[in-house]
């Protein structure tokens, strides 16, 4: 950890709330590393911040990597650059806190805290969790090698042919 919260390049490791309450300018780290549960080609580099301001933990991120993507139209795999530039507010509560939302949120959905981005003030921030959610949010919801996509290399019109994704349920359908 670096002293008067300037960039540190240590692993991603879950910091506690308290101990980032009291450092005045935050926390700062250089990220260049993998991150657990995004499969990445190479490593997640860029910066993340975290600044604590008693409610509500601001969070500041600019992380790049590059990830290996099957395209949804050919079935081939690319390289598809990944970007995530991220200012959030994540609010901070004592589990004695009042919640005025709550009792709507209870009455609409399932049981569970995890409908919502809260913090436990006694808690810990997990900076690489963080990331991976962030990141996870730029895939893209339909991957496409390019806008020249040939299609299926085997996309025929006769009755032999045809795309090879609906093969096992044509075996099922004989």
């Amino acid at each position: 950890m670096s002293e008067g919260g300037g960039p540190t390049t240590e692993p991603l490791r879950p910091v506690s709330l308290p101990e980032l309450r009291l450092q005045a300018t935050g926390r700062c780290w250089e990220v260049d590393q993998p991150v657990e549960g995004l499969a990445s080609l190479t490593p997640v580099r860029g910066s993340l911040e975290a600044r604590h301001h008693g409610t509500a933990l601001e969070l500041k991120a600019r992380v790049t990597t590059i990830v290996t993507l099957c395209c949804d139209r050919c079935l081939q795999h690319f390289n598809h650059p990944l970007r995530a530039e991220v200012e959030e507010l994540v609010e901070i509560r004592t589990p004695n806190d009042p919640d005025p939302f709550r009792a709507a949120v209870d009455d609409l959905a399932p049981a569970g805290d995890d409908l919502d981005d809260r913090l436990d003030a006694e808690g810990r921030f997990d900076p690489e969790r963080w990331l991976f959610e962030q990141l996870s949010l730029q895939l893209p919801l339909v991957n496409r090698c390019g806008p020249d996509c040939p299609g299926p290399a085997t996309w025929s019109s006769e009755p032999a042919g045809g795309d090879p994704r609906w093969a096992t349920l044509q075996r099922l359908k004989s």
